[in-house]
């Protein structure tokens, strides 16, 4: 296979813009690792004019794929966990092609996982459980319980994926047989979700206090970058939390966050008189809450 593929990433690594040339062949029918694809080709690029450019190829009644990714878009995507099988790609592929030892190195990072890195993601993963938390919770209360049901389940998995970071592991495309080796309790709390014979007005009850609990526990770390960010100054406007360059991709995350962080006590609110009677900016301060 590797050599039928050949010319296709030998031109690609001559060039002096590519940094390295990974090939994943599919071993497992059950793992979409390569999206049905018997072969796939990754090329990373210092730069190019699409961060993703793929083209798709036939041979021998078998199809492979190739995806040219630039470096910005593949740190972008081990950051921000948006491509789960970039992680299964970087370490299990064969490396065809490394300049300068780029991925040598970059495998390395990604196994030693720097500790400010895992602060971001936790932080993250931490924000996308209390937004789908809350959601979820709404939808409860109004009786939407299917729609409750599909928040909690995402909730479960950013708490899965939080538990997972928190250990000094990136998460994977398996994710929960990761959790099951980790965290024994959030996996049982999944398990109970999706295969209880109970109604699912009463499973949703029990798991949302159950949630409660682990959610508690997990907030210390998940929110102790946000809390490093706040700590720059006394008093923050939601748009100067917002456009802050360290917590950009919070995104639509982070108002829920810091409203569940000032209903917690984390974070205090400070009325700020306008030129309107009876109306005040809103700005946000850390508590001394330990």
């Amino acid at each position: 296979m590797e050599a039928i593929l050949r010319p296709i990433y030998q031109e690609r690594a001559s060039q002096p813009n590519t940094l390295g040339v990974i090939i994943i062949e599919k071993i497992q029918k059950s793992i979409p690792t390569t999206d049905t694809f018997d072969a796939v080709l990754l090329i990373i690029v210092n730069e190019g004019e699409q961060s993703v450019f793929v083209k798709h190829y036939s041979y021998e009644q078998k199809k492979a794929a190739l995806h040219i990714v630039t470096e910005e878009k593949l740190n972008e995507w081990l950051l921000l966990g948006t491509n789960k099988k970039i992680f299964d790609w970087l370490y299990n592929g064969k490396v065809l092609f490394d300049r300068n030892e780029y991925i040598e190195n970059l495998k390395t990072e990604l196994r030693d996982f720097p500790f400010y890195g895992r602060k971001i993601k936790m932080g993250l993963e931490f924000s996308k459980l209390i937004r789908r938390y809350m959601d979820g919770k709404a939808f409860f209360d109004n009786g939407h319980y299917l729609d409750a049901y599909n928040h909690v389940v995402h909730s479960l998995h950013h708490l899965a994926r939080l538990a997972v970071v928190e250990s000094g592991f990136h998460p994977e495309v398996t994710v929960w047989h990761q959790v099951k080796q980790i965290d024994l309790e959030i996996y049982k709390l999944y398990e109970e979700l999706v295969s209880s014979e109970e109604a699912i007005e009463k499973r949703l009850e029990l798991l949302f206090l159950a949630s409660e609990f682990l959610i508690h526990s997990k907030t210390k770390v998940g929110i102790a970058h946000l809390l490093d960010v706040l700590s720059e100054k006394e008093s923050w406007s939601f748009n100067d939390i917002m456009y802050h360059p360290e917590l950009l991709e919070y995104s639509v995350d982070l108002s829920m966050l810091i409203q569940y962080l000032t209903d917690k006590g984390y974070i205090s609110v400070e009325n700020i008189e306008t030129k309107g009677p009876r109306v005040y900016h809103r700005n946000y301060r850390l508590t001394n809450k330990e």
